[in-house]
């Protein structure tokens, strides 16, 4: 049979007939990281794969643990979720996805029905996932898509998420940095003192709050999963990050300084399951991982993770949900320590933390200034923009 991996892309031919199970342990496959397509459709462990089947290997799903047929309706099951010892057909798997979500804005009390809400949308499985999810749950849900510039990657992944807007016929605020900001983030390779990740999430950060404030939006949600919030927990503990550790939270508040409440709706769900989500309900999303992630920390947290989970399903969850439940309300009371010290950027407004007796610069301003002065340096003008997008069923605004 013909196995296609994705990203990286590679083909590898094996023999059959033999079930997917086998065929990723023959492979090496960690079953926690992929999910397996044939013919369109989700399988799980136990299908038996024929000597002439094409058969997709795509990552960060697994077909983990349990029975070959819903836990709920005991149809044909098309995924499995080890932690939960349950196994879903696609009704049921979406069923399962809603309850989720529901269960982390009630349990925390993140959004109301009257509620503006604005969603960080980039292309991948997470965000569109929970736009998708928010807007079949009758929320007042829009987008915000911000172009980093990177070749062809940026390109795919707005034109992407402007069809998904365009599909649905949802509001899409379109705000590219090169245009908006003077640069893009290929432009802050080699800055000293902040790497072009560290630049790209400062970025996304400032221009979220900005547009969300500027639109009147009542609260900005992310797309931050199960494996995301684990795997930032794990690195804050391994090096005692306190300040970090405090902030990290499924809802922060929004501050009388001009920060917007911010919450992450899919915290109960891993990266299997969101990329599941997708499949099943047609979603396109972009597979192909950033490529300019390479060495980023947090992958590493991630495969650390995903190793314990094989032999212990559940561990990512109890770590996470142990920390938000019992430690978190017992040694971190305030959620930002920052937030008493915010006051605005005197030359952007937006907030920032102050210290007395000096006028505050945030960091987006004085990243601004030495990327800006990197790219004249270097004589050549910032290379990103945003691809031209048609909407021709969802609205378009600038922000």
């Amino acid at each position: 049979m013909k196995v296609v991996f994705r990203n990286p892309s590679r083909t590898e031919a094996v023999a059959g007939p033999a079930r997917v199970g086998d065929v990723l342990a023959r492979l090496g496959v960690n079953p926690e990281t992929v999910l397996v397509i044939v013919d369109g459709a989700l399988v799980t462990k136990d299908v038996v794969l024929l000597d002439d089947a094409e058969v997709e290997v795509r990552p960060v799903i697994s077909g983990g643990a349990g029975p070959a047929r819903c836990s709920r309706c005991r149809a044909t099951a098309v995924i499995e979720v080890a932690r939960h010892r349950a196994a879903y057909c696609g009704d049921c798997f979406l069923d399962h996805v809603r309850a989720q979500v529901r269960d982390a804005i009630d349990r925390h009390r993140m959004l109301s029905y009257d509620d503006r809400i604005l969603v960080a949308v980039s292309g991948g499985k997470d965000s569109l996932a929970l736009w998708d999810v928010l807007l079949d749950m009758g929320y007042r849900a829009d987008g915000l898509y911000l172009g980093l510039g990177i070749g062809a990657y940026s390109d795919r992944s707005g034109a992407t998420v402007a069809g998904f807007a365009q599909e649905r016929g949802a509001t899409l605020h379109l705000v590219d940095l090169a245009d908006g900001y003077g640069y893009d983030v290929p432009a802050a390779t080699g800055l000293r003192g902040r790497s072009s990740c560290g630049v790209c999430g400062l970025s996304k950060r400032y221009v979220f709050n900005r547009v969300a404030r500027d639109h009147g939006y009542d609260v900005m949600a992310t797309g931050h999963n199960l494996d995301d919030e684990a795997a930032q927990l794990l690195g804050n503990v391994l090096r005692w990050q306190t300040p970090f550790l405090a902030r990290q939270s499924v809802v922060l508040p929004a501050t009388a300084a001009g920060m917007a409440r911010k919450v992450k709706p899919l915290y109960r769900l891993g990266e299997r399951e969101m990329a599941a989500y997708c499949v099943i309900k047609g979603i396109d999303y972009v597979v192909e991982e950033c490529p300019m992630v390479g060495g980023n920390t947090v992958l590493r947290y991630k495969d650390a993770l995903n190793a314990l989970e094989v032999a212990s399903p559940g561990t990512k969850a109890q770590f996470l949900f142990g920390f938000l439940d019992r430690v978190r309300p017992a040694y971190f009371a305030t959620a930002d320590p920052e937030a008493a010290t915010l006051a605005p950027c005197g030359e952007c407004g937006q907030p920032t933390p102050s210290s007395e007796g000096r006028a505050p610069r945030c960091a987006f301003c004085r990243t601004r200034e030495r990327v800006v002065a990197a790219v004249a340096a270097r004589g050549a003008p910032s290379a990103g923009r945003l691809v031209q997008l048609e909407q021709q069923g969802g609205r378009e605004s600038g922000a």
